[in-house]
């Protein structure tokens, strides 16, 4: 990259992080304690181009490559991952979605709204019964004259109550058959279309999360997302775009508890001299730091590729696979550094602890990551 890129991307950063200290970090303990989801923080970060990161400037996006997106959420996370989070999946899954697979109708109608927070994005794929294995959705939708009538309900859904738009996955032929997905854009206010309960979680508790409910819920045709059966294909693409948000929400994570273990170790002295001095702590933290290192580089180069618009599907995996289990491994460490204040709500690292597993599950396990690198190198 050149000087002018680097240049641009450290200020976009500069900014997310006087953003997130100005605005985020007084608050963190409150809205995780009452797993309060602050709506209205989302329409400032919208007013700072944050909900429309990738899409371009004439759909009210920010134009912006995915080398800043890493940026903002990675900037975002070190301060709260589940603000970070919400910020990932606005971004990275409903509206990106509708701008990947959106004619240009669709595009000109919700982008605008979505890029600048004004309304707060959803994307339904998960079910009950059926994680990894999404081909076996059971929420149906079935063509009625020029409406599509939807039945059926997703789970772990991020934005679920407080999300204005959905983009949703619905089977539209024969259970476990190929090409028997559906996406549709879904309102909030259409009849039939509701909110179930709140998941009340280990960790991202700030980051609001809760079931869809589709009861006979006709939507137009016009709200649906390309081809009919194309449903499937589209939500795999999303994701491999999705493991970036995700390895970046994980690197926040890792290098927030690095910052505050580094600086403990350094303030803390035992035997008359700081921790970080004996050998045990430094190893420790040698090891987070050269994590934090070759997670930032898978990072990187999944992102020149989605840049480039080339094929990522390995290389995004790789990144999401190595950064989140990294951030599980730095965030454990980090509260080993810590002791006993580790264990405490006064000290930072408590917090990253419990938010970093959701990274090894959210948007495809670490087991399904290592199925999709498996698949792409056997094909060399």
């Amino acid at each position: 990259m050149s000087s002018d890129i680097m240049d641009n991307i450290s200020m976009i950063a500069e900014t997310a992080k006087d953003f997130a200290e100005k605005n985020i970090r007084p608050r963190i303990m409150e809205w995780d304690e009452s797993q309060h989801f602050p709506v209205e923080l989302f329409h400032q970060l919208g007013e700072m181009g944050f909900m429309g990161i990738v899409i371009p400037e004439e759909y009210g996006g920010s134009g912006l490559g995915y080398h800043e997106y890493v940026a903002i959420l990675d900037e975002i996370s070190q301060v709260d991952p589940s603000i970070g989070l919400s910020v990932a999946a606005h971004n990275s899954l409903c509206t990106n979605h509708i701008y990947e697979f959106g004619n240009e109708e669709q595009r000109h109608k919700w982008l605008p709204q979505l890029a600048s927070g004004k309304v707060i994005g959803a994307w339904g794929l998960t079910e009950h019964n059926t994680g990894s294995d999404s081909g076996g959705m059971s929420t149906t939708a079935v063509k009625d004259g020029d409406d599509w009538v939807i039945n059926g309900a997703k789970n772990f859904i991020t934005h679920a109550i407080s999300g204005d738009i959905a983009v949703v996955m619905t089977r539209t032929g024969e259970k476990g058959a190929k090409n028997n997905s559906t996406a549709f854009v879904l309102e909030k206010g259409m009849e039939g279309f509701t909110s179930g309960r709140k998941e009340n979680k280990l960790g991202m508790r700030a980051s609001e999360t809760a079931e869809l409910i589709f009861d006979n819920v006709r939507v137009p045709d016009a709200n649906r997302l390309g081809e009919v059966g194309s449903g499937f294909k589209q939500a795999m693409k999303i994701l491999d775009g999705g493991r970036i948000s995700i390895a970046a929400l994980s690197l926040g994570i890792a290098r927030g508890a690095y910052k505050a273990a580094l600086k403990y170790s350094l303030e803390r002295h035992q035997f008359g001299q700081p921790i970080n001095q004996f050998q045990a702590v430094n190893f420790m933290l040698a090891d987070m730091a050269t994590e934090i290192d070759a997670a930032e580089l898978l990072i990187q180069r999944a992102s020149n590729l989605k840049n480039a618009k080339k094929p990522m599907t390995k290389e995004g995996a790789m990144a999401k696979l190595y950064a989140s289990e990294a951030c599980v491994r730095i965030a454990n460490n980090a509260v080993q550094i810590f002791g006993g204040y580790g264990y405490t709500k006064d000290f930072p690292v408590e917090k990253f602890y419990r938010d970093a597993k959701l990274c090894t599950i959210g948007e495809g396990t670490s087991e399904i990551q290592k199925l999709v690198i498996g698949r792409e190198i056997s094909r060399q």
